[in-house]
C-alpha cells in the first residue's frame, strides 16, 4: 500500500511526540519498509531485465547464448586491454619444503600493474603438472594460503578461513599458481599497508575503476588471464589442463576468469556462488563485488553457466552468513540445467558442507584433480 504525507500529518506526529523532531517522529508512525533502501532494492529486483537469462533448450541455443552473454559481460567489466604487454618474469626466491617446493615470482600484467605470487610444485608428481590458479579471498592476501603467517614466517598449522588451499591443492598433486589480486598484500597503497596487514586497497582502487567505467573484477580476471599467458611461458607447467579456485573474493574471480577465459579446464568456486539477490543486494559486501547494469542482463549463476560444458565445482557452508546457502543450492541448479542441455550434467558438481564461510575442499579438491588429469 502507497503513502502519502502531508505537512499537516507531519506537524501532528510531531506534537504527539512533543520532544522529537518531525522527522523523527515520521518514522516512528510510518511504514518501516519505507525508510528501507535494502527492501526498496529487494523490491526493484523483481522487476530485473535479466535480458540474458539462460533459457536455451539446445546446445545450439546454448552456444549462441554463450557468445552473447560473454560479449556483454566483458562489456559490462569495462572490457579488456587490446594488447598484451611483455610480461617479463622474475624469480624471487625459491624454498624447499617437505612435500613441494616454492617459488615466489613477479611479472607485468598491464603498463605499470605488476603481479605478485608463488609456484607450489608437488614432490608427489612429476612434470608437466596439472596447474591450478589459487586466488584468495578478503584477508592478508597470497601469504594466507601459501602457509606463510602475519609475521612473515612459516606456519603448519592450515590456519584461517582459507585454510592454505594452495598448500592443499599441491598436496594433492596438483601444481600450485597462488597470486596476490590487486588491493591485497603486497598491491595495497601506502596509506592501507600502513593500517596493517588486513587492510585492503578495495574501496579507493575498485571506487576508482567505476569512475573509469571499469570494475575491479574485470582488473582481476585480466590478471587471471595473464597468469596463464604467464604458464604457457613455464616448461613444466601443462598449459593445456588449467584449473582455477578461490574463496569469497577469490570465488568471484574464478567464477568470473572461467567464464570469460576458455583455457581455463575447471573451475572451484568457494563461498561465492548464489544469487545477486540473496547476498550482493542484501548484505554488505565489498565494493569489489559490484558490476553496473549486470542485472538488465543477468543474474551470477547465469555467469557460471559460461563454464559450460568445462568443469565447474561449488561449495559454501550450510551456515555461511554472507552467501545464504538456500540462494547457494538455488543457483547450483541453475547452472547445472546448462550443464543439461549441453549434455554433460556430471561436469558440474556441488557440496554443501556444515560450517560457516571457509574453504572446505573436501570434494572440490578431488574434484579438480580428476578434472585435470
Amino acid at each position: 500500500m502507497k503513502h502519502s504525507y502531508t505537512r499537516r500529518d507531519l506537524a501532528r506526529a510531531a506534537v504527539a511526540g512533543t520532544a522529537l523532531s518531525p522527522l523523527a517522529a515520521a518514522e516512528t508512525t510510518m511504514p518501516k519498509p519505507e525508510f528501507d533502501p535494502v527492501h526498496w532494492t529487494q523490491e526493484t529486483y523483481k522487476s530485473a531485465l535479466l535480458k540474458l537469462t539462460f533459457n536455451a533448450t539446445n546446445q545450439s541455443q546454448a552456444e549462441l547464448w554463450q557468445r552473447q552473454l560473454r560479449a556483454k559481460l566483458i562489456e559490462l567489466l569495462g572490457g579488456f586491454p587490446h594488447e598484451r604487454v611483455a610480461l617479463y618474469p622474475q624469480t624471487i626466491e625459491t624454498r624447499e619444503f617437505p612435500g613441494y617446493t616454492r617459488e615466489k615470482f613477479v611479472f607485468n600484467s598491464r603498463p605499470g600493474v605488476a603481479v605478485s605470487g608463488y609456484l607450489l610444485t608437488p614432490k608427489n608428481a612429476k612434470p608437466l603438472y596439472a596447474t591450478v590458479i589459487c586466488v584468495p579471498g578478503h584477508g592478508r592476501g597470497v601469504d594466507d594460503i601459501v602457509g606463510i603467517d602475519e609475521h612473515g614466517a612459516d606456519r603448519r598449522d592450515k590456519s584461517g578461513y582459507q585454510h592454505d588451499f594452495a598448500i592443499q591443492v599441491a598436496e594433492h598433486g596438483l601444481a600450485a599458481v597462488a597470486i596476490e589480486p590487486m588491493a591485497f598484500g603486497c598491491r595495497r597503497d601506502a596509506a592501507a599497508i600502513q593500517k596493517g596487514p588486513g587492510q585492503s586497497s578495495c574501496q579507493p582502487s575498485a571506487g576508482a575503476a567505476l569512475l573509469f567505467g571499469q570494475t575491479m573484477i574485470g582488473w582481476r580476471v585480466w590478471d587471471v588471464m595473464r597468469t596463464i599467458d604467464w604458464i604457457e611461458q613455464r616448461g613444466e607447467l601443462d598449459s593445456k589442463r588449467v584449473g582455477c579456485v578461490g574463496i569469497s573474493g577469490g570465488g568471484t574471480c574464478t567464477q568470473f576468469s572461467a567464464a570469460l577465459d576458455p583455457r581455463i579446464k575447471a573451475a572451484f568456486v568457494s563461498g561465492y556462488l548464489n544469487t545477486f539477490r540473496d547476498s550482493i543486494i542484501s548484505i554488505s559486501h565489498c565494493i569489489d563485488n559490484y558490476v553496473p547494469g549486470i542485472l538488465n542482463w543477468a543474474e551470477s549463476y547465469d555467469v557460471a553457466g559460461l563454464i559450460a560444458p568445462r568443469f565447474f565445482f561449488s561449495e559454501g557452508g550450510d551456515q555461511d552468513p554472507i552467501f545464504p546457502v538456500a540462494a547457494t543450492r538455488f543457483s547450483f541448479a541453475k547452472v547445472k540445467k546448462v550443464y543439461e542441455v549441453f549434455g554433460v550434467p556430471d561436469r558440474a558438481g556441488q557440496e554443501i558442507f556444515s560450517g560457516e564461510h571457509s574453504f572446505h575442499g573436501k570434494e572440490g579438491l578431488p574434484f579438480l584433480v580428476k578434472a585435470l588429469g
